[in-house]
């Protein structure tokens, strides 16, 4: 149903270490890295919430400015994107404020343990919104387009605005926008998830979108 608020909670998803250690900017991790990332699984895996709230919308799109109806954007790289689909999934995903909370005390007390928990919370929100697409293609029978965020290429940050008027965030999942566009809970995520008939087999990781082809956080494409 289009322009109907939704939500969804789950249980934790798998969760990768090995991701963990990328995002930490330790793949190669020594023993202590390891015996690092156990303490800090004991001390955050139970602290985390999986929760999200999306709404189908119909998108029209004329060269680089894509039509929600509900609001519209200038963006070619999401107008590429979303290049042959009629209906398009708005979503919110966060992983709780908890998170943020122990990343705060152990900044104070252990850097290196703040680092690691930072590491967690980006592996949680990520997990999520993976879960959550799967979730969308296999109830939609469709296929999906890669997601897209606001700040991937073109896309503006100040569409955050828009996309949280249209979901009422704060009431369905708890996750709020500030003035500076600044998203609390911090592991937080919205993006655009075009639904699509084609069978061509897309790449979802986001880093595609990203023009810092350097970052040190960058995916294998």
């Amino acid at each position: 149903m289009n322009n109907v608020v939704l939500t969804k909670t789950y249980p934790a998803p798998p969760l990768c270490e090995r991701e963990i250690l990328r995002y930490a900017g330790s793949p190669l991790a020594d023993r202590e890295t390891q015996n690092l990332l156990k303490q800090c699984l004991s001390i955050a895996k139970d602290k985390f919430v999986y929760k999200v709230c999306y709404c189908r919308l119909t998108v029209n799109i004329l060269e680089d400015i894509c039509d929600f109806g509900a609001f519209k954007v200038k963006s070619l790289k999401l107008s590429q994107n979303l290049k042959g689909c009629e209906n398009v999934i708005v979503f919110g995903a966060t992983v709780g404020v908890e998170i943020d909370r122990l990343i705060s005390k152990y900044s104070r007390i252990s850097p290196a343990k703040a680092l690691m928990l930072q590491a967690m919370g980006a592996e949680r929100i990520e997990a999520l919104c993976d879960t959550f697409c799967e979730d969308i293609k296999r109830d939609l029978k469709t296929n999906l387009k890669p997601r897209f965020s606001a700040g991937y290429g073109d896309l503006p940050l100040d569409i955050q605005k828009q996309i949280f008027k249209l979901l009422n965030c704060s009431k369905h999942i708890g996750l709020s926008l500030n003035d500076s566009l600044i998203m609390s809970p911090s592991k937080s995520v919205t993006a655009f998830l075009g639904l699509t008939d084609e069978t061509e087999k897309y790449v979802t990781n986001k880093c595609e979108f990203c023009d810092n082809k350097d970052c040190t956080f960058r995916g294998a494409l």
